[in-house]
């Protein structure tokens, strides 16, 4: 989306009808122009109190007393922040705009609106505002329409290259939530443990329906502290799937303990549950699933499983599927210990590394509490083994920042893989969503593209990765990446053909894997990927040979 920087004088110009009335209704279209999803309008906080005093001043000069004049400055104020965002402004834009330009107002405008990301436009009536020495441009709000009508040079083929994941334009969407949460954290000073911590616990906790959610330093961490927190090590078997990113194997093989692997489902790419039970013994401690590409695994026969052999601890690793359900139930609260990720590129993703544990056992979630903080039960008193592995508090306020967006975030995601499919596959009319899933699960992997997972009827897919299986992948990257697009392999490698793994277990002992390993590949996918970019993505994909 772009943005739309307002000038004061646009602004008075609305507020004291100095222009005529289709100019008038115009200027305050542009003002709406967020609701409408035209574009995303700012006004630079220096121009706040200038606004104020200017408008003050010409409505006293109209007969208002004082109170009154104020007081109406006050209502138009409260109401154009509810429909312009506040654009801060820092110590270095200062001293940048002093230097930088003759005009004060002007310059610190104009650096402020530098910092957003994605095509800027100042809307003025000045026609001297300077934006001299930056990329913005500068429209009457006359023009403003023209402008917006035009794709900004990303969304141009073959001009820019597509981000995998744009995090820069979900950051302009939640920008002043950002600031409010960083500057707290910086006023308080607590950068460890602060009550953004707290509050951001209570809140995911509320979120998945878990009794107790538990922060940590990363998705690894929660894996790590989990399988701490169960007593795992020297001698245990932990059941888990092969085909996921390695910290799900790394730390069972860190406490000394066995990962024993089972194939996965070709349709999901999830551990296939029908294999679990042939493989336990006497030796099997715990069962750690992952909900790959956004889709729980099958949590429901996993726990039943579970269940019948002395109710083994089940560990969902949920890094990719934070946000989705399974009949009914948010993952990460589906067993008896959940885990996810806040790893940037995640569907909630914080600016650093961060993760959590989620469980409803009071005894697992103290132990985990003290096992973050080197196994501290009360200050300097160790009572187990434990890790540094608390979450900062910075990243626990920009979680806390996503985190009203999210559920939009979620929607929007699945309406992205629902045009992805689209485009690849189901442009004819009238086809049920029940045929579709039927289709796409009986399609070769030849020369059609298949869309890899579909969810199943009983959960949803929060769509971490729109992933296709396709043939000849290292061509098609190459021809997709010649045309801006980039693309991304989950994963390219079985774990149990990993050097450091592969004498854990025969490669040939997972079949599905090793083919799928050979094939996957992963578009573009986020929230605010447009239809004009993913309509790029897909004929740059026929054009290619898929």
């Amino acid at each position: 989306m772009k943005n739309l920087v307002f000038d004061i004088n646009v602004i008075l110009d609305l507020w004291l009808e100095r222009q005529p009335e289709d100019q008038l209704r115009l200027i305050a279209s542009l003002i709406d122009g967020q609701r409408s999803g035209l574009a995303r309008g700012w006004i630079a906080s220096p121009s706040l109190h200038v606004l104020e005093y200017l408008a003050r001043a010409q409505f006293k000069r109209e007969g208002a007393d004082p109170e009154e004049a104020k007081d109406r400055v006050k209502r138009l104020l409260a109401n154009l922040l509810q429909r312009l965002n506040p654009l801060s402004s820092f110590g270095f834009h200062q001293d940048a705009a002093l230097l930088a330009q003759t005009d004060l107002e002007d310059a610190q405008i104009v650096a402020a609106a530098a910092e957003l990301q994605g095509p800027t436009a100042i809307v003025t009536n000045d026609k001297r505002f300077d934006t001299t020495g930056t990329a913005l441009v500068q429209f009457r709000p006359a023009e403003v329409s023209a402008w917006l009508k035009q794709l900004p040079a990303e969304q141009l083929p073959n001009e820019q290259p597509l981000a995998f994941v744009d995090i820069k334009t979900q950051q302009n969407a939640i920008r002043p939530a950002l600031e409010q949460q960083i500057h707290r954290v910086l006023h308080h000073g607590q950068y460890i443990l602060g009550p953004e911590v707290t509050e951001l616990e209570q809140q995911l906790a509320t979120f998945t329906g878990a009794q107790h959610c538990i922060s940590v330093a990363s998705g690894t961490e929660a894996l790590l502290i989990s399988l701490m927190a169960l007593d795992i090590g020297p001698g245990d078997e932990v059941i888990t799937t092969p085909f996921t990113f390695v910290a799900t194997v790394e730390v069972i093989v860190l406490l000394g303990a066995t990962p024993i692997f089972v194939d996965i489902e070709p349709d999901t790419a999830n551990i296939d549950a029908s294999l679990i039970e042939a493989k336990l013994s006497e030796h099997t401690k715990a069962i750690l699933p992952v909900s790959l590409y956004g889709q729980p695994a099958d949590m429901g026969a996993i726990n039943a499983i579970a269940a019948r052999h002395g109710h083994l601890p089940v560990i969902e690793d949920a890094a990719q599927s934070f946000g989705a359900s399974y009949q009914g139930k948010r993952s990460g609260s589906l067993s008896t210990i959940g885990c996810t990720s806040f790893f940037p590129s995640k569907p909630l993703g914080c600016y650093g590394d961060g993760g959590a544990i989620f469980t409803s056992d009071d005894r697992l979630a103290q132990a985990c509490r003290e096992i973050r903080v080197h196994g501290q039960s009360a200050r300097y008193v160790h009572s187990r083994i434990g890790v540094g592995g608390r979450m900062d508090t910075l990243q626990a306020a920009i979680v806390l920042a996503k985190l009203p967006r999210f559920e939009h975030e979620i929607t929007q995601r699945q309406a992205v893989a629902r045009q992805y499919h689209d485009l690849l596959a189901m442009e004819e009319q009238g086809i049920t969503q029940k045929q579709k899933q039927d289709i796409v699960r009986a399609l070769p992997c030849s020369s059609v593209a298949k869309p890899l997972p579909w969810p199943k009827p009983d959960r949803t897919s929060v769509f971490a990765q729109y992933t296709l299986r396709v043939q000849d992948r290292d061509r098609l990257q190459t021809k997709l990446k010649e045309q801006g697009i980039p693309t991304a392999v989950h994963y390219p490698v079985p774990l149990n053909e990993q050097p450091a793994y592969r004498h854990l277990c025969c490669p040939d002992c997972t079949p599905v894997a090793q083919q799928l390993a050979r094939e996957v590949m992963s578009l573009p996918m986020h929230a605010d990927l447009s239809a004009v970019d993913q309509q790029r993505i897909v004929t740059a994909l026929k054009a290619s040979g898929v």
